[in-house]
């Protein structure tokens, strides 16, 4: 069991990840709704703790369904759940990751990657956005990168790099200049503030990583 669970990712792990997930977006709700205060509407700390408890609420059902069913589930829950531009970008993330994990009751690590990385490019489509705009992108990115595999790897040190890279991502929006989403508004003044979009991201990565871990 221990080999497999280093090496690959399951069903029963993707629905780990998601209790992590509701979890640790109620518990991180104030400090994400500050974040977003400072250059948003307020209402992203809210927008995914309301978002990823409903999702929470339809794991039982998925218990024995494929990982390419359960990212759909997700995908539709957040789409409709979820509030503002968030909703649909996390969304649109699991949406397109479930075309690599159709009928499969578990991912090896590059499979993994490639529908988290076919995920973050419908996200970064629909966004219509790159790398130092101030969203999270910054984050996603550089935490997909780190994710694939080297050699003698396991799924659970390549979490480990991408959530430090996803951390630095994340940090690196703190001097930006917003370019898109409400922030954008602000000009100048959106410099200085943490991206809440980056900030969730991290959060959504340690979530995986925390429930990785529990399993391997």
């Amino acid at each position: 069991m221990e080999a497999v669970a280093a090496t690959s990712l399951s069903a029963g792990t993707v629905l780990q990840w998601m209790h992590h997930c509701a979890d640790t977006y109620v518990q991180h709700k104030d400090e994400l709704t500050e974040l977003d205060a400072a250059i948003g509407d307020a209402d992203h700390g809210a927008n995914m703790a309301r978002g990823f408890t409903a999702v929470k609420g339809k794991l039982d059902g998925l218990k024995d369904k494929d990982i390419g069913a359960i990212f759909k589930t997700i995908a539709m829950t957040l789409i409709s759940t979820v509030g503002g531009a968030s909703g649909p970008l996390y969304g649109t993330l699991f949406l397109q990751a479930a075309n690599g994990a159709n009928g499969k009751n578990a991912l090896t690590h590059e499979e993994l990657v490639a529908a988290l990385s076919a995920g973050l490019q419908g996200l970064m489509n629909r966004g219509k956005a790159v790398v130092g705009e101030k969203t999270m992108v910054d984050a996603l990115v550089p935490a997909l990168a780190a994710l694939k595999p080297i050699e003698n790897d396991s799924i659970a040190a390549a979490l480990d790099r991408a959530v430090a890279a996803a951390k630095t991502g994340a940090d690196s929006t703190i001097p930006l200049v917003a370019k898109k989403g409400r922030a954008s508004y602000l000009g100048e003044r959106s410099a200085g503030h943490l991206d809440p979009g980056a900030s969730s991201s991290v959060l959504m990565l340690e979530a995986l990583q925390q429930a990785i871990h529990s399993a391997a």
